[in-house]
């Protein structure tokens, strides 16, 4: 589905008498004097698989057909997975079309106390602080490489599982080091690492689950390279609150991910009222990337064209 036939679908509703939403009503009467969107409001990044179904697989052609329907910005939590000659492909289009790249995931276990613990194995009590190092090293490098080639700023980093054999104190002070170690890596390129809460119930075990916590470990790294990315889903299952907590976490948070709750699919389909939360972010100046890290309620092409709406409806305030 291109966005000529977006438009000419929601016309034709119109001479229906069909009852249409904003976003339909803002892309048919916007048809005649442009081929394109306009932008929203704020940086809304959806990812390659958000309209597999409207443009297919190749990832330069579903990145023209985001620029067509308003978003500037993109997310890809598999980029070091796809291969440097893909990666530099993107990179180039992304740069064409004037679109941001957000994050992708520095990918490190989630299942064993790398961080917390020093342990690469979580089933063996045996910690080896060098060897976790090496393995920081190697990743954080493969990282910058990555963000080279599609001129990215930001990387999502877990710090894996809790070690339950270690005091939490002892375990705390791991992290910091740790983390301090990979911000050394990334600070010399401008990358950021952002540090990811997730929620009890999707990922039970792991250090990393509340925003103040994770603000106490931005603060003790003390590096411009160790932000928090605040994922408002994970948020409002784990403790709610979402606009005081952003409030005062504001000055170590880099990076905004969304998904509505329960089902975590777009805005709009459950009990987080994200018209309120982008009109505080904007309120606030926020300029960074709002990343759609959630599925789609409704199949197919229909819930693809549901999504750009959706997003419509919430940006309009």
């Amino acid at each position: 589905m291109n966005r000529r036939t977006f438009a000419k679908s929601a016309l034709a509703g119109v001479a229906a008498g069909a009852t249409l939403t904003p976003g339909i009503r803002a892309a048919a009467s916007s048809e005649s004097s442009s081929s394109k969107s306009s932008s929203f409001k704020l940086k809304y990044a959806p990812s390659f698989r958000h309209f597999k179904n409207s443009v297919g697989q190749d990832p330069v052609e579903v990145l023209r057909f985001m620029k067509d329907q308003g978003f500037e910005a993109i997310e890809d939590n598999g980029m070091m997975k796809r291969t440097e000659e893909e990666q530099t492909r993107i990179g180039k289009e992304l740069e064409r079309l004037g679109m941001t790249m957000g994050v992708f995931v520095t990918g490190f276990s989630f299942n064993d106390p790398v961080f917390a613990g020093n342990r690469l194995d979580g089933t063996k009590r045996q910690r080896d602080p060098k060897a976790v190092r090496k393995l920081l090293k190697e990743t954080c490098e493969k990282a910058v490489e990555t963000a080279k080639r599609v001129n990215a700023k930001w990387t999502t980093v877990v710090p894996g599982a809790i070690d339950p054999s270690l005091e939490e104190g002892y375990q705390f002070q791991n992290v910091v080091d740790n983390l301090k170690f990979c911000a050394s890596i990334f600070e010399p390129h401008g990358i950021i690492m952002v540090l990811e809460p997730l929620n009890h119930m999707n990922h039970p075990g792991l250090f990393l689950k509340y925003i103040p916590q994770a603000y106490t470990v931005c603060k003790a790294v003390g590096s411009p390279s160790c932000k928090i990315l605040n994922d408002l889903y994970h948020q409002q299952i784990s403790e709610g609150n979402l606009i005081p907590n952003i409030d005062r976490a504001w000055d170590e948070i880099a990076y905004f991910q969304v998904g509505d709750n329960p089902g975590r699919k777009e805005p709009t389909t459950g009990e987080i009222n994200y018209k309120n939360i982008f009109k505080h972010l904007h309120s606030k100046g926020y300029k960074g990337i709002v990343g759609m890290e959630h599925g789609i309620s409704r199949p197919g092409k229909a819930g693809e064209k549901r999504l750009v709406e959706a997003y419509r409806e919430v940006d309009a305030f």
